[in-house]
């Protein structure tokens, strides 16, 4: 069995309770071709986790203005957060930055401070018309620092906009989740089972119905010839968890081969 508890790495809620939601949008015509792979998906996963916050719907969608538009507005409505990435580097198919700002209806210009900081990385020489791109950034955007190569991206409302190279995108997501706020820490549970999933299948389901607030995933594995399941519970509902762990332990130990 395997009990872990995370630390969280963002700020307190306000109130204890709400469930704070997020979900993220993976904008970029070279993720569907096949041609990259996303790696950032997980990531803004586990971090979530260590918020407090459910990370509850992820969209991977091509650089067109009009699907970006109405990715982001629709999901800006129903979630508490919003996490973007691709598309804001100085190609000519980098369109992400100047689309949100007209998602959000304001304007596109460049932004002084991150003019700035983008100046002092190349200096004048290398400071090219591509690379002053991006430092457009919609008016009233806050800048999300980039540790490893400068350029900035941006948060607006609830919506933040990040670069979608893996390392760079990791840094701008630690930077953002210490600022975020959430909910009541998930915390997880294993059981694990040496039987069929089919055998404890019934009993899974009267277990999760006895605590609602549990979340009760199964994942069968084949195991020196043997099947095998990984019963995995996750609720921020303590009592309601140690509850529902004991159940499964029980129903597991009353199943035979």
């Amino acid at each position: 069995m395997l009990h872990i508890v995370l630390k969280r790495k963002c700020k307190e809620s306000l109130g204890m309770g709400k469930i704070y939601t997020a979900a993220m949008i993976v904008i970029g015509n070279e993720i569907l071709s096949g041609r990259t792979q996303d790696k950032n998906i997980n990531y803004v996963a586990v971090k979530m986790v260590e918020c407090g916050v459910a990370l509850k719907e992820v969209r991977v969608i091509p650089d067109i203005e009009d699907v970006i538009i109405r990715t982001v507005n629709e999901m800006r409505s129903a979630f508490d957060y919003v996490f973007t990435s691709g598309g804001i580097g100085p190609t000519h198919d980098d369109i992400t930055s100047e689309t949100i700002a007209k998602a959000f209806d304001v304007e596109w210009r460049s932004d002084a401070r991150a003019y700035q900081i983008l100046s002092d990385h190349y200096g004048a020489e290398e400071f090219s018309l591509a690379r002053q791109k991006m430092a457009m950034i919609p008016v009233g955007a806050d800048l999300i620092p980039n540790p490893v190569s400068a350029a900035p991206g941006f948060n607006i409302g609830n919506v933040y906009v990040m670069a979608g190279v893996p390392r760079i995108f990791q840094a701008m997501v630690d930077h953002v989740a210490a600022g975020l706020k959430g909910g009541d820490i998930v915390q997880s549970r294993t059981v694990l089972s040496n039987h069929a999933e089919s055998v404890i299948a019934e009993g899974l389901g009267i277990v999760n119905d006895k605590y609602p607030t549990v979340d009760i995933g199964s994942y069968p594995h084949f195991k020196e010839g043997k099947l095998g399941v990984n019963v995995v519970l996750r609720s921020s509902d303590v009592t309601s968890l140690d509850g529902a762990e004991q159940d499964v332990k029980v129903l597991v130990g009353k199943k035979t081969l």
